[in-house]
C-alpha cells in the first residue's frame, strides 16, 4: 500500500470517512452524466410499474448496465479494497439528484440503521459526484469519529423535501462539530455506515448529482438473520446467507425487471421494518 493510499486508511478509521478522492475521469463523468439525463428523458414512465426515480434510489444496478459497469470500476474498487479487504460486493446503487434551487435536503442519519446487517464495520459507502457537488450546491458534511459509536436512535419524520426513505433523522447532532465534503466533479468521499452524515439544499445553478454505490464483505452476512442480495465485484464469490446476482442483461430486461422485484420483496421487509408510515420507495409496484 503507498503512503497515500495509506494516510486515507488512517483518515477513514480516525474519523469515519474521507473526502476528495479521485474516482472518475473528466471524460467518464461527462459521458455518465449525459447517460443518466438521456435516460430521464428517454424513460420517464420508467419501466416493468416501477418509476424511474424507483430505479434511481432503489437497486439501479440490478437493471440499468451503466450503474452496474461503474460500481465495478478499478480505481474506486482499490479504494474499497483498501478499506474492507480483498472480497467486495456491491449492495447497491442509488443516484442523488437535487435540482438547482431546489430544497430537497437529506437529513442527520447513520445508513445502517435500517440495513439489516448490524453493527458491521464490513461496509462502506462511495459517493461520486457527478456535477460540482460544493457547500453551495449542499455537499454532504461529517461528524468526524461518530463511526466509533454504536447504532443510535432515529426518528421517522416522512419529511416531504427529505432525500430519505423515511425521512429519518438523529436529534441532538452537534453541527458545529460538522466537517463539509464538498466534491468537484470526478471525486467521491466514502464513509462508514455509522458515520452521521447529512446535506443541505442545492442553491446552485446547477444539478447536483451524486452517485452512491454501497459496498460489502461476504461477512457482513455472518451474523444477520435472512438472506441479502448482492453483485461480487471483486475477490471470492461469496455463499452463506447471500444470493449473488451477475448484472442486467440489458436496460430494463425483463428478467432482469422480475428479479428486481423479488429482491424489492425480500428487501422491503427489513428496510421498512417498524416505520409507522409507509416506505413507498420499497413499493413492488408504484406505476400502473
Amino acid at each position: 500500500m503507498n503512503d497515500s493510499l495509506s494516510s486515507s486508511v488512517t483518515e477513514y478509521r480516525q474519523n469515519g470517512f474521507i473526502s476528495g478522492v479521485p474516482a472518475l475521469t473528466p471524460d467518464q463523468v461527462s459521458d455518465l452524466r449525459r447517460y443518466v439525463e438521456q435516460l430521464e428523458a428517454d424513460h420517464e414512465a420508467g419501466a416493468g410499474g416501477h418509476t424511474l426515480g424507483q430505479f434511481f434510489r432503489v437497486n439501479g444496478h440490478v437493471v440499468i448496465p451503466r450503474l452496474a459497469e461503474i460500481a465495478r470500476s478499478p480505481v474506486i474498487l482499490d479504494m474499497v479494497e483498501a478499506l474492507l479487504g480483498p472480497d467486495l460486493l456491491v449492495w447497491s446503487v442509488e443516484l442523488f439528484i437535487k435540482e438547482p434551487g431546489s430544497a430537497k435536503t437529506v437529513s442527520w442519519h447513520q445508513d445502517i440503521t435500517y440495513w439489516g446487517m448490524g453493527e458491521t464495520d464490513d461496509e462502506v459507502t462511495a459517493w461520486i459526484a457527478l456535477s460540482d457537488v460544493s457547500v453551495e450546491a449542499g455537499c454532504m458534511r461529517f461528524i468526524p469519529g461518530s463511526h466509533k459509536g454504536g447504532v443510535v436512535a432515529h426518528e421517522d419524520t416522512f419529511a416531504a423535501d427529505n432525500l430519505l426513505s423515511r425521512g429519518q433523522q438523529i436529534a441532538d447532532v452537534r453541527e458545529e462539530e460538522a466537517v463539509h465534503g464538498p466534491l468537484r466533479p470526478g471525486e467521491m468521499s466514502l464513509h462508514h455506515g455509522r458515520c452521521f452524515h447529512a446535506s443541505g439544499q442545492n442553491r446552485s445553478e446547477d444539478r447536483r448529482i451524486g452517485l452512491a454505490i454501497r459496498y460489502v464483505t461476504p461477512a457482513v452476512r455472518d451474523h444477520a438473520p435472512g438472506r441479502d442480495w448482492a453483485m461480487p465485484v471483486r475477490g471470492e464469490t461469496p455463499s452463506g446467507g447471500w444470493d449473488c446476482i451477475a448484472g442486467p442483461r440489458g436496460l430494463f430486461h425483463p428478467a432482469d425487471l422480475a428479479l428486481y422485484d423479488r429482491i424489492l420483496d425480500g428487501q422491503s421487509k427489513t428496510l421498512a421494518a417498524g416505520a409507522e408510515g409507509q416506505v413507498g420507495m420499497y413499493a413492488t409496484t408504484t406505476a400502473s
